[in-house]
């Protein structure tokens, strides 16, 4: 078998260094593992304290306003807000100007869940960012906001 097409030794140590997506997802899952223990007695991840946490700021959105303010594809989204509405944490009705279009309301439940995990969210953060000083988290803060701008296109 022939390794013409294989990816050669400086190519991939090159990848292994710089690759964003790879760093990004890692330093993702870290983040995410660490924000998921403080919200684990709420019965709610990283990722539906997000979502309920777009909800209150945008409050009543469509769903590809939170598709878009979450970066991620409506499909997905859809899927993922079933589990959230079955518990009572969200409503998701038609638009009353636009049937086709649904809006997604916070409820009274979600509002409560919400509350319940200031001090944990403000414990996991302190974690995360502990051994940044606080110029290099600004400056990472910056550069993720930036990214999330201009990496879209």
């Amino acid at each position: 078998m022939s390794h013409s097409r294989s990816l050669d030794d400086e190519t991939a140590d090159l990848i292994a260094r710089t690759c964003l997506c790879q760093r990004i997802q890692r330093a993702g899952r870290i983040v995410g593992r660490r924000f998921d223990e403080a919200f684990r007695s709420l019965g709610i991840n990283n990722w539906q304290f997000s979502v309920l946490l777009a909800l209150r700021q945008l409050r009543s959105p469509t769903i590809g306003d939170v598709a878009e303010v979450l970066g991620m594809d409506r499909t997905t989204l859809t899927k993922n807000l079933k589990p959230l509405a079955r518990r009572g944490l969200l409503r998701v009705t038609a638009d009353e100007h636009d049937a086709r279009a649904r809006r997604i309301t916070l409820t009274d439940a979600g509002e409560e869940i919400l509350a319940s995990a200031k001090e944990g969210w403000h414990q996991a953060q302190r974690a995360v960012t502990a051994g940044l000083p606080p110029d290099h988290l600004a400056q990472l803060t910056s550069s993720l906001e930036r990214f999330q701008v201009t990496g879209r296109g």
